[in-house]
């Protein structure tokens, strides 16, 4: 297959946001990250042609790198801030930890696949994204001893909200995580934690991968 060009790269590039824009993500900050951060550079390389295309792609250890569209509709439902510390559980690749950089203060990046862990790690840091910490453990426990985090985005399905997740989320805190049944259909849903306890908002089917108890032993 010949190389695309530059001036493909671009086309494609301006098609990619012009996509976004026209499923309704809005933010400026959003499309703004989703430009700057290549994501050729988290998918397998004998899929690089379809980076860019509005669609799950697979990885490593049978994980997936979401669809731009759910990337960014999750990312802009998180209300991300300059001064926050977020928790993402699911590293896998490091795509979604690379975005979430570009608003956040600080990002921890919880993965159950020590392999996954280590490459996304090493793949953030040569592209310069030094406010990710990685860390290969179980994503239902969190990372406790950084709580509490401002935002807490879940990329991979649970069937019931992670308790550990809710007490390490802050007062006024935002989690956004899909929920439903591993085998079946899943909803993507918003819980904001406020005085009178949580709120929750459903928003957009979704399938993820499941979200699996602990770590990962051969992987």
């Amino acid at each position: 297959m010949p190389k695309q060009s530059p001036g493909d790269d671009n086309v494609g590039r301006m098609q990619f946001l012009l996509g976004l824009r026209r499923r309704g993500i809005s933010d400026p900050a959003v499309l703004r990250a989703m430009d700057e951060v290549p994501r050729e550079h988290f998918v397998e390389s004998s899929l690089m042609d379809k980076a860019y295309a509005d669609q799950a792609l697979p990885i490593a250890c049978g994980q997936t790198i979401s669809q731009p569209y759910v990337v960014a509709f999750m990312t802009e439902q998180l209300g991300v801030q300059a001064n926050h510390r977020v928790l993402e559980v699911g590293t896998g690749s490091g795509y979604q930890a690379a975005i979430l950089s570009r608003l956040a203060r600080e990002v921890i990046s919880v993965e159950r696949y020590r392999t996954l862990a280590q490459a996304a790690q090493q793949r953030l840091a040569a592209l310069g994204y030094d406010n990710v910490e990685v860390r290969s453990g179980d994503g239902l426990a969190g990372v406790a001893e950084r709580a509490p985090y401002a935002r807490i985005m879940v990329t991979a399905a649970a069937e019931i909200i992670p308790e550990a997740l809710l007490q390490e989320l802050a007062k006024d805190g935002v989690m956004v995580l899909p929920l439903g049944p591993h085998a079946g259909p899943q909803q993507l849903v918003k819980l904001t934690k406020g005085e009178q306890g949580i709120k929750q908002e459903d928003l957009i089917g979704v399938r993820f991968v499941p979200l699996l108890p602990g770590k990962a032993r051969e992987l």
